[in-house]
């Protein structure tokens, strides 16, 4: 069953909860909601976890608030927090693990972060320019969701133009466009131009386990292994044959995950 919790800001954030054990919070990426990391948590529920899978705020049954806030997002993981028994340990996919390791930074109750790629820039791919938020934020204005979500995509995750002109074809598309409003707060996530925020992450003193995958991009395995040089506590593993869609095989995870968050 969906519960409901309040966030600070009175925002309403929904959950659902597999399992019995220690909790796991998951927090998707970009265009996700609960549902994407649902076939996870059930796979760490079946490992002894309690696994809670939530709406970010503006997606799915969740609230939003009428102006953005990443500080809004670190609020609503410390009331799931709260509900699910005042601490627990955190896995974030993507944007959403840079969401994690915010938190963590900041000093909620986290006990380990295990993160899949998240998605700083280094020297490996051109970083996105600094506009890019402003650029999206404005498509999204003028009622133009599509080109909110290619720009996110050509330019905020280097997916080639043609690759995103198939995609335009593909039922994945309408997926992308219903939660396009959702993405200035990714990139706000992300920071602009993605740097990697090595003093916020030397702030890090729980474990933290980054993973890439094998088949993945070089840059993102590259920001995974600076994620775990940057931390007190970090470790890096890569989880092999995956690559970014790695929500799509969670058993790939299971092993991995249940060793370290035990």
């Amino acid at each position: 069953m969906t519960a409901t919790v309040t966030s600070a800001d009175g925002t309403p954030i929904a959950f659902d909860t597999y399992g019995s054990g220690s909790p796991v919070l998951l927090v998707g990426g970009a265009v996700n909601d609960r549902t994407t990391v649902a076939a996870l948590a059930a796979v760490l529920a079946d490992a002894g976890f309690t696994a809670v899978a939530y709406d970010r705020r503006g997606r799915g049954d969740s609230g939003d608030a009428q102006v953005y806030a990443v500080e809004r997002e670190i609020d609503d993981l410390e009331v799931l927090i709260e509900a699910v028994g005042g601490s627990a340990a955190v896995f974030g996919h993507s944007s959403g693990a840079i969401l994690a390791l915010e938190a963590a930074a900041r000093g909620l109750p986290i006990t380990k972060v295990a993160v899949y790629e998240p998605p700083f820039i280094g020297d490996d791919r051109p970083r996105p320019a600094e506009d890019l938020v402003d650029r999206v934020s404005a498509a999204l204005a003028d009622g133009d969701r599509d080109t909110a979500v290619e720009l996110f995509l050509v330019e905020g995750t280097g997916t080639p133009a043609a690759m995103v002109d198939s995609m335009k074809a593909a039922p994945v598309w309408g997926w992308f466009v219903g939660l396009a409003h959702t993405l200035p707060y990714d990139l706000a996530v992300c920071g602009r131009g993605n740097h990697l925020p090595a003093d916020r992450l030397a702030a890090i003193t729980v474990p933290v386990l980054s993973l890439s995958g094998g088949a993945g991009e070089a840059w993102m395995a590259s920001s995974a292994k600076a994620v775990a040089a940057a931390v007190a506590h970090g470790r890096y593993e890569e989880v092999p044959g995956q690559d970014h869609g790695v929500l799509n095989a969670p058993e790939s995870l299971r092993e991995v995950l249940a060793g370290f968050l035990r």
